[in-house]
């Protein structure tokens, strides 16, 4: 009970870690350092917490009583709370720290206080949705989490584009609240209560109609192709440690909630596993194919976030036919690797969007073909960089490998011991995980390459500084992290099981991740490239050493004076995909044309908007709002004709009632 109770501290203190600046001066230095170490004391104390959770025998609860009629304030923490909550603790503290560098209270006194107000309300709500044991309980700190994060996106209230995305998020985040309502009311008519506990004995009918509505709920905010909507303009256009605080830990809930919800429901056909195998592998194909056609660096990591969480949900999909078939490898290769993919994408992901804002912060553009040769005035960027890209990327020696070796393992299992029939097409996810894993490369040296090599495109990064301290050691943290679990992923096996266990509890004995795959051999490797790695750097240098540089420059294909728009731009390196994802990207060109002997100066250029968000969404809405103008007509605000609404509708809800309706 003390480590839940050390937790709910930690929650508490990050929540209201903004409130005591609130009474400071806006540009006040002191109100801002406090902010971020109420953040980062609270996510002590809460990493304290899980660590004194592992000397527990189960899971830990506590129920108070409060003032509603329905519900209650019960609390929860258990092995699969764990996992969650550990990004909760550890990346809202390095962004708060990473805040004192980049939104500095004293250059944005306008909204300085607001956003340390709403960064802490966010990590503090997010906390308290991975505890609660209640639905009630549940949804009010979702909203708060919801609202939160909206004010915090939307802090600069002087960028037009930041507030277009924030009402698109909104929508699209109450939408997907509004199907929460319609599972939970369903639930518990079902169970006879709003507790999220195991249950069973709930008709299949039912039980199908809670998953979908879980899916389609908390796929919104994960960010679910096609729900995936608010995800690009959001994070796009955040400061950047909220658009790692929500890339990082936020999508993570969504995919919580789907976990804890299947976790309590009673085994269910094999459709449910189906499905978001195929929701998974749509996610991750069109996600990162999306991100290879942007030029926004931020719109590109928030596209690669989608990837991610498509990789997750292809994970679960798996521990759900597992669950259904009665496959124990299945369900703990597949929820083990969705688990484990959570953390490397909290990691990773955040490591690259504080990167984004250092490089935003030294070149004031999120454009990357204005952008090039950083390496030389960024070197330390660069090189958090580089290790961001390769996590991402799934490569060894670094987390992100680890994690979805697990995911391919699973996958394959699904054959026949013979390689024959078994369930083919869930075999089939694994190609469209490889698939996914080749364009995540592609896309992350394209990012690599026009952000830091070659020579500069143009001005923005003439001036370019390294960034503060307090922006480089949180980076460095959470490079050191994506390191030390890829070379040795077995340090995070015991909490993963433990959370896997938590989840397949109803279908008998445990099994390990150890079991089925032996990690040593990942360390032992990963070891050895990066000591050949070294030794040929090291044996590079040496050679070099006694060389004189000629200034000699590279090829330039017969041209006597080239420039650097010479080089080869983001697009044009990801031009060739982006022509074979056409049908799902629909790519706008703007060709030059030749008209005339002596042409004017022309440009090629290409785009690739959302395909469901701009081709679909906005002209659906703008249409709408066309052909029901007349509606807002109802709109007086005067207090006297809502009255009268009401009334109305009161006395309509007392004869349908009368009725029997």
């Amino acid at each position: 009970m003390l480590s839940l109770y050390i937790i709910l501290a930690g929650i508490s203190i990050i929540g209201t870690s903004g409130f005591p600046a609130c009474f400071l001066t806006r540009e006040s230095r002191f109100g801002q350092r406090l902010t971020t170490g109420l953040v980062v004391l609270g996510g002590l104390a809460g990493l304290s917490g899980l660590v004194l959770s592992f000397g527990n025998t189960g899971p830990v609860s506590m129920r108070l009583a409060w003032l509603l009629p329905f519900g209650s304030f019960a609390l929860r923490l258990d092995s699969l709370s764990a996992v969650f909550l550990a990004l909760v603790f550890i990346v809202p503290g390095l962004g708060s720290l990473y805040g004192l560098g980049y939104w500095k209270q004293a250059e944005h006194t306008g909204n300085g206080r607001k956003l340390g107000l709403f960064y802490g309300l966010l990590a503090g709500s997010m906390g308290l949705v991975c505890i609660a044991q209640d639905g009630v309980l549940f949804l009010l700190a979702w909203e708060a989490m919801a609202l939160a994060a909206w004010f915090a996106a939307t802090v600069e209230e002087e960028n037009p584009e930041a507030q277009a995305s924030g009402w698109v998020y909104l929508i699209a985040t109450h939408i997907g609240t509004l199907c929460l309502f319609a599972m939970f009311a369903l639930w518990a008519k079902a169970t006879g209560s709003f507790g999220l506990e195991a249950a069973a004995g709930i008709p299949a009918g039912v039980a199908g109609a809670i998953f979908v509505l879980a899916a389609l709920g908390f796929g919104f905010k994960a960010g679910l192709m096609p729900l995936h909507v608010w995800l690009p303009g959001a994070h796009a256009n955040a400061p950047s440690h909220v658009s790692a605080l929500m890339s990082g830990v936020m999508l993570k809930m969504g995919i919580y909630g789907i976990v804890r919800m299947t976790s309590i429901l009673p085994a269910g056909e094999s459709w449910w596993g189906s499905l978001m195998l195929a929701a998974g592998a749509v996610t991750s194909v069109a996600g990162i194919a999306f991100a290879l056609g942007q030029k926004d660096l931020k719109r590109i990591l928030a596209y690669s976030s989608i990837e991610n969480i498509g990789v997750i949900t292809m994970g679960i999909g798996l521990a759900l036919l597992g669950r259904t078939f009665g496959r124990m490898d299945w369900m703990v290769l597949g929820m083990g690797g969705a688990l484990f993919h959570v953390w490397n994408h909290g990691l990773f992901k955040s490591l690259l969007f504080l990167n984004s804002g250092s490089i935003i912060h030294a070149t004031h553009t999120r454009n990357i073909e204005l952008l090039g040769g950083l390496s030389r005035k960024l070197p330390v960027t660069a090189g958090l960089f580089l290790v961001g890209a390769v996590a991402i990327s799934a490569l060894p020696p670094l987390n992100g490998f680890a994690g979805e070796l697990l995911l391919y393992l699973g996958l394959f299992r699904t054959l026949a011991q013979d390689g024959t029939g078994g369930l083919t097409g869930a075999a089939m996810a694994a190609v469209a995980l490889a698939m996914t894993g080749a364009m995540a490369t592609a896309c992350f040296v394209k990012l690599y390459s026009t952000l830091f090599l070659g020579a500069p495109r143009s001005d923005h990064g003439s001036q370019a500084r390294e960034s503060a301290a307090s922006m480089l050691l949180p980076m460095l943290v959470l490079a050191a992290a994506c390191v030390v679990i890829g070379l040795y992923p077995a340090l995070v096996l015991p909490a993963i099981d433990r959370a896997v266990n938590i989840w397949t509890s109803e279908t008998g004995a445990a099994m390990g991740i150890g079991s089925l795959i032996s990690f040593g051999w990942i360390s032992i490797m990963g070891a050895a490239f990066l000591l050949l790695a070294g030794l040929l750097y090291l044996f590079l240098r040496l050679r070099s050493s006694g060389r004189t540089d000629i200034g000699q420059g590279t090829w330039d294909c017969g041209y006597a004076r080239p420039t650097a728009r010479m080089q080869y731009t983001g697009s044009s390196f990801s031009q060739i995909l982006v022509d074979l994802f056409s049908f799902l990207l629909w790519p706008k060109r703007n060709r030059a044309t030749v008209e005339s002997p002596f042409p004017e100066k022309a440009g090629y250029g290409i785009s690739s908007p959302d395909t469901v968000l701009d081709r679909l969404v906005k002209p659906v809405f703008a249409l709408a709002g066309r052909r029901f103008l007349g509606i807002r007509s109802f709109q007086q605000g005067q207090t006297h004709m809502y009255v009268l609404y009401v009334f109305i509708i009161t006395l309509v809800l007392l004869v349908i009632g009368g009725m029997g309706v």
